[in-house]
């Protein structure tokens, strides 16, 4: 008894020796494919491991019941019975190897099978022997699940195919753990040899092996009739891509991190939806046209939906993240720029202001359209986009002031070399991303807070730059439909770069800010391209796929955590929401509560009349839908929509 038991302790101390002198190279199972997940774990994008192999890390739990049966019960029924090696199935294989004078059954374990595909060799006496001993060793390192997790990250699956998740999304198009039987039967038989089977080079013979692992063993195990056996599906004919949701971050993220599995915040069903979009727009431009956009939901300044470009089109600069070019904004820094003086009281969105030819020093701005409005008020003058207007607020608030709002709003105007912010500025005179502009926008619907927009869970934290009151009056001012129809209570602005070589659209409700660019990557002009006719479209478009909820109040938390929070909220009492209104005289708009002066305005022009009162006298131009909004001094909003008809 004594002696057994040193005999055991010795063999236990011998095997102890080997495996640390002879440890199992797992090379293969730690380089892998790494996955692009969304904020809910989605899987956003696969990037291949070196060499283009789709290998994906698999476990046990990652695929379906019906493939861990058929393939304990085609392969190794006695897998959960023997330590690594079936000492039965390797006397039948050398019985008949003996008898036949060939290989006809190699005894191989599943347990061996994964030693096999973790170093693979020549099929000898000497590599069967060595897959021996590394199957034991496996079993004592990682137990049944741990090899069971081996062999489904490395069985072959055909091509540059590897394991069992690239098999499923590459021939069926979807996750291990939804496979069915049937589907899992191909698998299986796939790895016994993935070339020669095929579906989409061999579809017979792929046929034949899958219902060979579905004959009566493998039946048994997954509980299927013989009809269920008649009733299995086509074999595929073609491979189905792997997943490669928002390809641009994806490669940029994986670039900077080098983990295995990289969170992101987007999501991935309004990812697809938003690529979707994209590619349906492009069917309209010219060629080596391109677009990008994104969406990022404001109070976590976090990224949605992020698309890059045509992800390697090389005619539309397809390697490139255009969401991170340079480019000229155009008109799209007007917003900021008229906060900024509603700010510090250069201008309100009622005051009248002149858009009339004038030289600044040297620099004689014109408007787009060549013409000039004469007297207009601030919010006509935003909304119709003017430049004189734009340019004298400009020469008003400081071109530095101004330069340095857009710096603090994570948004910072690229000058050439050795040049100063000046009026130019206002007009789009300075380069910047439509990410940077995104964070522009974020201020404005955030009630002045600035923060930039990030892809990765984690924010900065928001501060300060401008006040809740002049972030939304230009929200207000902002707020109108969209010319070709989309939903609404939307603020939107657009901008076209010189030469039509950029077009921009930006927008945001009450809780999503969102941007779209269009143009060449190379910088070359669109002729006649516009950011109300190309970009607009885009957006209003994005806009329908996110939820219309909290549109109802724009920047609804950042403006009303920033004034009184008393009862005496501000209000508006006449009309009520809903209200149907006749077109046979003034109707008197009345608030309520809030802090004293008040702002009206419909469809987001404002209305003349006296700031310290309470109630305004409007004329309806005629029957159809109008919004109303009144501001007071702390930046506080109430809104309705009324109809008004003919008398």
């Amino acid at each position: 008894m004594r002696r057994g038991l040193l005999f055991l302790a010795a063999l236990i101390a011998l095997a102890l020796v080997l495996d640390r002198v002879f440890p199992p190279d797992l090379t293969r199972l730690q380089i892998t494919a790494r996955e692009v997940t969304d904020r809910a774990g989605r899987t956003l994008s696969w990037l291949p491991a070196p060499g283009g192999v789709w290998r994906m890390p698999t476990a046990e739990a990652d695929v379906s019941p019906h493939l861990v049966a058929l393939l304990i019960a085609a392969e190794d029924r006695r897998f959960y019975w023997h330590p690594g090696v079936d000492p039965m199935a390797l006397a039948r294989a050398a019985g008949q190897w003996v008898r036949a004078g060939r290989v006809v059954s190699g005894g191989s374990t599943i347990s061996m099978q994964a030693a096999r595909l973790l170093e693979p060799r020549p099929r000898t006496l000497r590599s069967k022997a060595i897959e021996v001993f590394r199957a034991l060793q496996l079993e004592a390192r990682f137990g049944k699940s741990g090899v069971l997790g081996i062999w489904l990250t490395l069985a072959p699956q055909g091509g540059n195919l590897e394991g069992i998740r690239a098999g499923s999304l590459a021939w069926f198009g979807r996750d291990a753990g939804a496979l069915d039987a049937p589907e899992a039967a191909l698998l299986v038989a796939l790895a016994r040899r993935p070339e020669a089977l095929r579906p989409d080079r061999h579809p017979d013979a792929a046929r034949a092996a899958r219902d060979a692992v579905l004959g009566p063993r493998g039946a048994t195990a997954v509980g299927l009739t013989e009809a269920d056996r008649a009733q299995a599906g086509a074999i595929p004919t073609a491979r189905k891509p792997i997943p490669r949701l928002a390809p641009h971050l994806s490669r940029d993220l994986a670039r900077r991190d080098p983990a295995q599995r990289i969170p992101t915040t987007l999501d991935a069903p309004l990812q697809r939806a938003a690529e979707t979009v994209a590619a349906e727009a492009l069917r309209g431009l010219p060629d080596r046209a391109a677009v990008a956009l994104v969406i990022g939901e404001t109070a976590p300044r976090a990224f949605r939906a992020v698309v890059g470009g045509s992800w390697m089109e090389e005619s539309r600069g397809g390697a490139l993240d255009l969401t991170r070019a340079i480019r000229s904004p155009g008109s799209a820094l007007k917003p900021a720029l008229y906060a900024l003086a509603f700010e510090m009281g250069a201008a309100e969105p009622g005051r009248v202001l002149e858009d009339l030819p004038r030289l600044f020093g040297t620099y004689a701005p014109e408007n787009f359209d060549g013409g000039f409005a004469g007297r207009v008020t601030a919010a006509e003058a935003l909304r119709r986009s003017l430049n004189l207007p734009a340019v004298a607020l400009l020469d008003r608030v400081g071109a530095l002031r101004f330069a340095g709002l857009l710096r603090e709003s994570g948004a910072p105007a690229r000058l050439p070399l050795g040049a100063a912010p000046a009026l130019p500025l206002a007009l789009g005179g300075a380069g910047l991303s439509l990410r940077e502009l995104t964070n522009l926008y974020a201020m404005l619907a955030g009630g002045g807070m600035a923060a930039p927009f990030s892809a990765q869970p984690g924010m900065a934290t928001p501060r300060r730059v401008l006040s809740p009151r002049a972030a939304g009056q230009v929200a207000a001012v902002l707020v109108q439909p969209f010319p070709g129809g989309g939903p609404a209570g939307i603020a939107w602005k657009t901008g076209t770069s010189w030469g039509g070589r950029d077009a921009w659209a930006i927008g945001f409700d009450g809780r999503h800010v969102a941007g779209v660019w269009i143009g060449r990557p190379d910088g070359t002009p669109l002729p006649g391209a516009t950011g109300r006719d190309l970009a607009l479209p885009v957006l209003a478009r994005i806009f329908g796929l996110l939820p219309a909820a909290p549109r109802e109040r724009i920047t609804t938390r950042a403006i009303t955590a920033a004034g009184d929070p008393a009862a005496d909220r501000l209000r508006l009492v006449f009309p009520p929401p809903g209200a149907v209104l006749h077109t046979d005289g003034d109707v008197t708009l009345r608030a309520q509560g809030g802090q004293r002066p008040l702002a009206f305005l419909v469809d987001g022009a404002p209305l003349r009349g006296e700031p310290a009162r309470r109630d305004v006298a409007w004329a309806p131009p005629g029957p159809g839908f109008y919004r109303i909004t009144v501001l007071d001094a702390s930046g506080a909003a109430a809104r309705t929509e009324v109809r008004v008809v003919a008398e």
